[in-house]
């Protein structure tokens, strides 16, 4: 509704002229009431055909401005894959989904027999998750569904039951960004009538028990059920339980389905781990598995792994914990709110708002493997499922050979997998390092992820040797209060390859007799510059977990916030809109840019080129003030035509899941969320799936692609974590990258989003300041966006909503020049999150003079315009940010072969209508002189 008052406020100045006249008309038609028949017919009639012409012009000015770009979007004619495609990709689904399902309990019931008889229980077995809501939502309507998957690998199924669960309700309750029905719409036992569940015994002794959880953009999932919307059975949930617990519901149905049937299997869907802890208290539960939404055609695999006709091989990306509340970052999750910001926020919403990231490098496994050993905590007594856990049918061996020093500053050492069991089957080497720990200083996980590969399936009996280079910088760590860089100290480094996060199978020790500091003058081979302190400011007035001592200070910093005032020292360099003023930064000794100029290049002559290429200088002379103007502020799902240089028009759109416009309904294939890309941990499947991506958009039309996204999963409870790959920011870092390249090869560039630290959903739009230590931001939040860079090729990211410290990620120079750019070498254009809404925090002028370069809004002359486009200072910013965007674009496939500049359908539509509306009028115009002539005439 928002964007609906801002277009029809821009709207309205256009039909000024229509309201004069039409008010004119008015007073005509009342002072003609004594005028002669002739003068009144042509004055009356003259006057109607003015509001016609007026109107019309009026409304070709709105849909050629302030509405141009949302007329592309939404009247764009829709294009279909091919048929080819569209089995490729449902192939992929099938494939990634049958790599991604983790067994997470196998007591030989599975797999079963493929004439097996089923009753399925749970409502969600009826409406399961396919991914999750926002812009990251996908067509399923025609998707597979659980049932269909079942029963495509050769299942029978009581249908009697699903009936009865959709008859119980269709729908699954909306979770939205603007509201969330948390409801679990599951019937009660006293709901099933008798003769139903007599009938279902009497169909089979196996049961299959479905239990889904769906989230979502704009909401996290509940921590405590009773504070949020719930329309389910009374009890279902008592104070301060979580949304990833059973209900009473689900509860009291698994416990008549362990006391009925004989053979349980459960079947968790949901890319949010879960509490599973319960299943340990019924003997007769044979089997469990998990499968994130898997898209169009991935419950087909569901089917064909619970048969055997896939043997699984997923890994967790995530821990799963027994007690999701007792995680360290629990009580610094969810709404915070700063009580001495008012003056920052607006009349219609005044919160500024905060996170406390208070666990430093210690999320996830690295926590928990470090406590075990420090002996902070019972690791079998807090831990269910380690990170990189799942089973499979068959057995292996991994025998890891001997590793040495390449002299290169890498060390090399093969693992030969084999397949001892009998049954076909595919393996994953995990590779991690344990650094040395010096009490008190540099803080260090004890376990951490460095490499892994999947094996080819492997017949019984057979094996397949890997090869793997580790590099010793990529072990440093960074020493935010030492050194201010990244540093390997001096020690041993024992290498090892586990079947998960904390189960051993062989390791290897390298020791380094002295420290590597990777100064100035040393930087990483991988850095364009030295990595150096750029974030100590986001550390804020916050207490961080530290392994000193053995975690002595875990109670102090692990509690919820003692004050909810920001410090003054913050307060006072705090930004947004009510305290920057884009003039007072100008420098009077700038010379404004060359514009205008006719160098005769255009974009075709672009492609291929370094940024760095002197023809670029001659690009950039050629634009005017309009072009950079226009392809700063309107940069949301589309890129405008420019004909003088060439720039045809160009379409992005969302989403991580799969290719998806809310403008026209246009959409690819539903690919499974990322979280279950990442289970499979095979780096060629993320590498298929973006190469997919990309040919699909490139037969779609579609330029560049929101995605993929990949912050991580810092707590079970982020809504959009099946956006996301895992917590781990080395695993999210391969996938990403090879998911970017894929997409990138095809010439389709990857808006890499949300950098960063947007890792949770509350308060995203009420200026969340996420506080973090520097070392936790470079080595959890950030690795899978620098991985993507560096070895992925990224072209262009997709900044975040979110504040780090006191500056918006979208016109935060440190992130965006100092580290994005500079360090890490990236080359392309940096797109702001949504600008659909006038926020009082966003700035178009802020965002192009700190590393910013395109707004992501369909609008033309809203919020998220340019105030100054006059000064010589801001021309330059101006200039720079369209060398950005334009290097993306040149880069495009639509430059590759031959451009033909288009005009969009909606405009050739619009003059066919004009021509037909000013023959019309002309018409008019005749008849009503020849009226005239022939009423005065007989007079």
């Amino acid at each position: 509704m928002q964007d609906v008052y801002d277009y029809t406020m821009q709207a309205l100045p256009y039909l000024i002229p229509f309201f004069a006249v039409l008010a004119a008309t008015i007073v005509l038609w009342i002072a003609m009431r004594k005028k002669s028949r002739a003068v009144k017919r042509l004055v009356r009639g003259e006057s109607v055909l003015a509001c016609i012409l007026t109107l019309a012009l009026g409304a070709n000015l709105i849909c050629l401005n302030p509405l141009s770009n949302v007329m592309s979007l939404v009247f764009a004619v829709p294009a279909e894959l091919s048929a080819e495609t569209k089995a490729e990709s449902e192939a992929l689904i099938e494939e990634i989904s049958g790599e991604g399902i983790v067994l997470l309990e196998n007591d030989g019931l599975l797999p079963l027999a493929q004439n097996t008889r089923l009753n399925v229980f749970g409502w969600a077995s009826t409406n399961p998750c396919y991914g999750g809501t926002g812009s990251g939502a996908v067509d399923t309507s025609t998707a597979v569904t659980l049932l269909d998957g079942l029963e495509n690998a050769g299942f029978e199924l009581n249908t009697e039951l699903s009936d009865f669960y959709v008859s119980y309700r269709s729908d699954r309750p909306r979770i939205a960004r603007v509201e969330q029905d948390w409801t679990l719409p599951e019937p009660m036992m006293s709901e099933y009538p008798q003769e139903l569940l007599d009938s279902a015994r009497d169909f089979s002794d196996t049961a299959l028990i479905v239990i889904t959880r769906v989230g979502g953009e704009g909401a996290d999932l509940p921590t405590d059920v009773t504070a949020v919307t719930y329309e389910g059975n009374p009890g279902d949930f008592t104070e301060g339980q979580t949304i990833l617990e059973l209900s009473k519901t689900e509860r009291e149905m698994v416990d008549y389905v362990t006391s009925t049937y004989e053979n349980v299997v459960v079947v968790y869907n949901s890319a949010n781990a879960f509490e599973l802890g319960w299943v340990e208290e019924y003997d007769n539960i044979g089997g469990v598995v998990t499968i994130a939404g898997p898209g169009q055609t991935g419950f087909n695999a569901l089917g064909s792994v619970l048969n055997g006709t896939v043997n699984p091989s997923g890994r967790l990306v995530d821990t799963w914990v027994y007690d999701l509340t007792s995680i360290n970052n629990f009580n610094n999750i969810g709404d915070f709110r700063y009580t001495n910001m008012e003056e920052f926020g607006t009349e219609g919403n005044p919160i500024v708002s905060f996170v406390h990231n208070v666990e430093g490098i210690y999320v996830g496994y690295k926590f928990y493997e470090t406590a075990d050993e420090e002996g902070f905590l019972d690791y079998d007594a807090a831990v269910q499922y380690p990170f990189g856990y799942g089973l499979s049918y068959t057995q292996f061996t991994q025998e890891m050979g001997a590793m040495t020093a390449d002299g290169d500053g890498n060390l090399i050492f093969d693992v030969t997998v084999t397949n001892t069991g009998d049954q076909a089957g595919k393996d994953v080497v995990e590779v991690y390092y344990t650094p040395p720990y010096y009490n008190g200083g540099i803080e260090k996980a004890s376990v951490n992820l460095i490499d892994f590969a999947k094996t080819d399936l492997l017949e019984p009996g057979e094996s397949q040797t890997i090869s793997f280079s580790i590099a010793l910088e990529d072990m440093a760590s960074y020493d935010s209060y030492g050194h201010g860089c990244y540093v390997l100290e001096h020690g041993d480094y024992t290498v090892s390859i586990r079947s998960d996060s904390h189960t051993v199978l062989a390791q290897q020790t390298y020791t380094l007799d002295e420290d590597i500091v990777y100064g100035e003058d040393n930087p990483r081979s991988t850095d364009q510059a030295a990595a150096q302190d750029l974030f100590q400011w986001i550390e804020g007035d916050v207490t961080y977990l530290s392994r000193a001592d053995g975690f002595a200070n875990y109670e102090e910093a692990t509690a919820g916030p003692s004050s909810y005032e920001m410090p003054e020292e913050y307060k006072a360099v705090y930004v947004n809109n009510s305290n920057y003023d884009p003039f007072a930064e100008n420098d009077p000794s700038d010379v404004a840019p060359v514009m205008g100029e006719d160098n005769g290049l255009t974009m075709k002559d672009m492609y291929g080129l370094d940024y760095d290429d002197p023809l670029w200088e001659d690009m950039l002379d050629q634009l005017t003030v309009e072009d950079m103007r226009y392809m700063i502020s309107s940069g949301g799902y589309q890129g405008g035509a420019i004909s003088h240089i060439g720039k045809v028009y160009t379409v992005d759109v969302d989403g991580p899941a799969g290719l998806s416009s809310f403008f026209n309904g246009n959409s690819g294939t539903a690919f499974p969320c990322a979280t279950l890309i990442a289970c499979t941990w095979n780096k060629d499947l993320a590498y298929e799936r973006g190469s997919q991506i990309g040919q699909e958009a490139r037969e779609l039309g579609v330029n560049g692609w929101y995605g993929p996204a990949m912050n991580i999963h810092r707590s079970a409870f982020s809504g959009r974590n099946f956006e996301y790959y895992s917590e781990d920011g080395m695993l999210t870092g391969y996938m990403a990258a090879a998911e970017t390249k894929g997409a990138q090869d095809k010439g389709v560039y990857c808006y890499i989003k949300h950098f960063a630290l947007n890792d949770l959903e509350q308060n995203r739009e009420n200026q969340i300041c996420v506080w973090s230590t520097e070392q936790a931001a470079r080595e959890l939040y950030l690795k899978g966006f620098e991985m993507a860079v560096k070895e992925g090729g990224a072209t262009a990211v997709m900044s975040a909503l979110n504040y780090i410290g006191t500056q918006w990620t979208g016109s935060c120079s440190a992130l965006l020049n100092d580290l994005l750019r500079g360090e890490w070498g990236f080359q392309g254009v940096v797109v702001t999150d949504s600008f659909a809404q006038a926020q009082n925090y966003k700035s178009a002028d802020r965002a192009i003079r700190n590393g910013g370069d395109m707004m992501l809004s369909s609008a033309v002359g809203g919020a998220q315009e340019l105030e100054d486009y006059t000064s010589a200072t801001s021309l330059n910013y101006m200039r720079t940010a369209c060398h950005n965007i334009l290097y993306t674009f040149a880069n495009g496939y639509e430059y590759s072969g031959e451009v033909a500049v288009r005009m969009e359908p909606w405009k050739m539509g619009m003059i066919v209508i004009d021509v037909v509306l000013a023959a019309a009028l002309a018409a008019g115009e005749i008849l009503l002189l020849k009226g005239y002539k022939k009423n005065r005439g007989s007079l």
